[in-house]
């Protein structure tokens, strides 16, 4: 097994785009939560 420091150069755009889709998918998952929360329920809540 060869050491290649280059090898791990050339990976970081692809690190970048791995982590900024996780980070993009995360943000759309807590916008739909949030959004969710905002729906008032308008069963059973006569008071």
């Amino acid at each position: 097994m060869k050491f290649n420091p280059m090898a791990f150069i050339n990976n970081l755009e692809y690190m970048l785009v791995g982590m900024v889709s996780i980070l993009i998918v995360i943000g759309v998952i807590i916008l739909i939560t949030t959004l969710l929360n905002k729906i008032p329920d308008k069963k059973g809540k006569e008071d």
